[in-house]
């Protein structure tokens, strides 16, 4: 697989989706620091949500082959900028979460903004149900 960071909001999914690519039990925590498990990097929401923190994550994410931008659907905010991927070396692939609990209008609308940001492919996925996971670990894997 892949080595990965995860980037997102604070809440938006990035530990569940962690442990589940890495076969580990589902068991919530707040992230409080990077974390490594295995391929990937686990990532705090506050280093996307303060912009003087955004300089770790491009720091990091250059000893990766990807950078994974989580949007929870059901969020009304939005972090991102347009066109923001291109601040990173490596590709950047959107992850819309949380579609067990989204409405497919909130599925699409995250998706777009998703795709505003340059993040190209975007998977829509629940790592609770398993939803859309195959086909996102599939692309990991290529």
């Amino acid at each position: 697989m892949k080595k990965i960071i995860l980037v997102g909001s604070v809440a938006c999914g990035k530990t569940t989706l962690c442990q589940r690519l890495n076969g580990l039990k589902q068991d919530y925590k707040k992230t409080q620091a990077l974390e490594v498990v295995n391929h990937t990097i686990d990532t705090p929401g506050e280093y996307l949500e303060h912009r003087s923190y955004l300089r770790s994550l491009m720091v990091t994410a250059v000893d990766t082959e990807a950078v994974l931008f989580l949007l929870d659907p059901t969020q009304e905010r939005f972090m991102y900028s347009p066109g923001q991927a291109s601040a990173f070396s490596v590709p950047v692939i959107g992850v819309v979460t949380k579609t067990d609990l989204a409405t497919q209008k909130q599925i699409s609308q995250a998706h777009e903004l998703l795709e505003l940001t340059g993040a190209d492919p975007v998977f829509e996925i629940s790592s609770i149900e398993g939803t859309g996971m195959d086909e996102l670990i599939a692309f990991l894997e290529e």
